[in-house]
């Protein structure tokens, strides 16, 4: 065979490769998925962002037919679950469900190995939990009534959150600069022992997401002053939100959401994401969420997409106003 003619051969055979890849991609996305997933979690079973995981997990796997799996993986402020997917295969086959954080901590961390808005395909917001603000019963009646105390002793009430850098954290923050007031931060390694205190009494004052909170307030052992929200929560309809108590602005949420890693082919992603408004539909679902204390999001991947932007450049704002960083 002369040299012009294998040249020739081998030109024909690289077209047909190269027209035969994007087929091999679809057909890839249009079996998908052909094995097991897995939905890494950054926090420890048992919570919010782990019981959104497994509600969802359960419909996808009875919808695709395929195992889905919730993955622990708790450390450095879910900065270990984002990593491990932002470096994962842009294949489907590992997703995160993530929540607040995701949109904060590249602005507390500065060497993470992973951007919010670059190394992950959103695909669907799953639920909101908004911010309230608590005390004793005993103490304050109003919201009214907190802030003229506080404003009476600048520096002397405090607040307790469940973590530097965390939502709880920064509505506090946002509260202090909306309200023109001066508080004390009390961070506690996480929300049980920041409950017990404000409970006890030892702090005057403490932002709790509606997940962890609602039960108290439904049986007296804490009043709800107002919820960092633009509507009134659902299940606390007396509630009202910081807006209408006199201080638009303090809006904080925590909120959960299924992300897989960059790059991931925009039919898997349209794919999950009609499974998971089909499963945020169903009743069993919905009940379960709303009965912790959440309100059900759904919507679209360019949704969410907007919702993390909008999330990282007001907590952009806010953590660089207060000069805070985790490094």
């Amino acid at each position: 065979m002369d040299h012009t003619r294998r040249q020739t051969i081998a030109g024909a055979a690289a077209l047909m490769l190269t027209g035969l890849a994007p087929l091999a991609r679809a057909q890839g996305s249009a079996d998908y998925p052909s094995g097991p997933v897995r939905i890494v979690v950054g926090f420890s079973a048992g919570g919010p962002t782990d019981l959104a995981a497994r509600l969802i997990a359960a419909k996808l796997q009875t919808a695709f037919g395929q195992t889905f799996i919730v993955e622990n993986k708790p450390g450095a402020g879910s900065n270990l679950a984002s990593e491990i997917v932002a470096n994962a295969a842009p294949d489907g086959a590992t997703l995160l469900m993530a929540a607040a954080p995701l949109a904060i901590n590249n602005h507390l961390y500065k060497t993470l190995k992973w951007d919010v808005l670059k190394s992950f395909e959103p695909i669907s917001q799953v639920m909101s939990a908004p911010c309230i603000l608590a005390v004793r019963p005993e103490s304050y009646k109003t919201m009214a009534e907190l802030l003229a105390d506080a404003r009476k002793q600048p520096g002397k009430l405090s607040f307790s959150s469940s973590g530097a850098g965390g939502s709880q954290h920064l509505a506090g923050e946002l509260l202090q600069q909306k309200a023109g007031i001066k508080l004390i931060h009390v961070p506690y390694k996480g929300a049980s022992p920041a409950l017990n205190d404000l409970l006890g009494g030892q702090i005057a004052m403490g932002f709790m997401t509606s997940l962890s909170s609602v039960p108290y307030f439904k049986s007296g052992k804490l009043r709800a002053l107002a919820v960092a929200a633009p509507q009134r929560l659902p299940q606390l309809p007396d509630v009202p939100t910081m807006a209408e108590a006199g201080l638009p602005g303090v809006e904080i949420n925590s909120w959960s959401g299924l992300l897989a890693p960059a790059r991931t082919p925009p039919e898997i992603v349209a794919k999950l994401q009609r499974e998971v408004a089909k499963a945020l539909a169903s009743p069993d679902v919905r009940d379960k969420l709303v009965s912790q204390g959440a309100v059900v999001v759904g919507g679209s991947a360019a949704e969410f997409a907007r919702y993390l932007a909008r999330e990282h450049e007001e907590y952009g704002k806010l953590i660089r106003s207060i000069n805070l960083s985790l490094d």
